[in-house]
């Protein structure tokens, strides 16, 4: 299979603006997710001006952007904000806060309201089971299951996957986020299931053309590699 017949979507997960920028270019990337974490990595210095210049900048495509809050109502105030900076904007919102306490009351209200949200941070069923019915009402949202960071710990993904992909056929206009793929294979695991997206780091999306290489090819450029960097550094035996 290739990338042209996958049909989930893929998000660029990052933030730093040339890349997204570079990546808005490629008709594969479908949206665009980051976090406070990635944010703070790169030095963002200005919240608010990051994302409103990017959704200026890209207008026709989805980000989704998280508050950074802990109390329920200061989250609220900040997903109310971050949702008025364009039609296209979801509104992340973690499956709790740091003391464990449910989200689910504040999605379910913002959803009745119209927002778009990506609730984010989920690894169990449990926690899918509970937020779907949250989201009724909501004119689209997402769904964001870090599968990868669930393979971290030596549990396949996948049968929670699966079953998060027929829970969320209960609530219409709900997606699922395949997050924090570890591998390229991965887009094309959620993609078997009928998972509806994936979000990937610019890293990983640079072995995009790996895609459909041939295998004995691959060995030969690794084996040149190997050759090529022991030059290089001279060793000697």
């Amino acid at each position: 299979m290739s990338i042209a017949d996958l049909k989930i979507k893929i998000f660029a997960d990052g933030a730093e603006k040339a890349g997204i920028l570079e990546l808005n270019q490629n008709p594969t990337i479908k949206g665009f997710t980051t976090n406070p974490t990635l944010m703070a990595k790169v030095g963002i210095p200005d919240y608010e001006a990051f994302c409103r210049d990017l959704v200026a900048e890209i207008p026709d495509k989805p980000f989704s952007f998280e508050v950074f809050a802990d109390d329920f109502d200061e989250m609220e105030r900040q997903a109310r904000k971050i949702g008025s900076w364009g039609s296209n904007v979801y509104v992340k919102l973690p499956i709790t806060n740091t003391k464990g306490e449910d989200a689910g009351p504040l999605v379910k209200k913002l959803a009745s309201e119209g927002f778009k949200l990506n609730v984010t941070a989920l690894m169990t069923l449990a926690q899918v089971r509970d937020i779907v019915p949250c989201l009724e009402g909501t004119p689209a949202s997402y769904v964001s299951v870090f599968a990868g960071r669930i393979a971290d710990t030596g549990v396949d993904p996948l049968p929670l996957m699966c079953a998060s992909v027929e829970m969320l056929k209960l609530v219409p206009n709900l997606e699922l986020i395949w997050a924090s793929p570890r591998e390229l294979l991965n887009i094309f695991q959620a993609d078997a299931i009928g998972c509806h997206v994936i979000t990937v780091t610019h890293d990983t999306l640079k072995k995009l053309s790996l895609v459909g290489k041939d295998l004995t090819d691959y060995s030969l450029d690794t084996v040149k590699m190997f050759y090529a960097d022991g030059q290089k550094a001279g060793f000697k035996l």
